[in-house]
C-alpha cells in the first residue's frame, strides 16, 4: 500500500477539525485514516507555529533570531564608520 501525501491545506484542516470539534482524535484519525502518532505529529507543529507567531511578532523564531542579528550588525558597522573617520579626520589633522 502507498503512502498517502497529504497537502498543507489537508493536515490543516484535519487539526483545525479537532480543535474546532469535540469529536475524539480517535474518531478523526479513523475518518481521515491517519495514525494517532501522525495526527499529534501535525498538531503539535501547528501549535508550535501558532506558538513562535504570537511570540515573535508573525515571524519564525529564526527569523526573529536573524533579524535581531542583522540589527546588531547594523549598530556595529555604523560604530566602526564612526571610527574610521574619526581616524581619518585625525591623520588630516596630523598631516596639515
Amino acid at each position: 500500500m502507498e503512502r498517502r501525501k497529504w497537502k498543507t491545506e489537508e493536515k490543516l484542516a484535519i487539526v483545525l477539525e479537532s480543535l474546532r470539534d469535540e469529536t475524539p482524535v480517535a474518531e478523526i484519525c479513523r475518518k481521515y485514516q491517519i495514525s494517532q502518532t501522525q495526527f499529534y505529529k501535525w498538531r503539535d507543529k501547528f501549535l508550535q507555529g501558532a506558538r513562535e507567531y504570537l511570540e515573535y511578532g508573525g515571524v519564525s523564531k529564526e527569523i526573529y533570531q536573524l533579524k535581531q542579528k542583522i540589527k546588531e550588525l547594523e549598530r556595529i558597522i555604523g560604530k566602526q564608520t564612526i571610527q574610521i573617520e574619526i581616524l581619518k579626520k585625525t591623520e588630516e589633522l596630523i598631516k596639515a
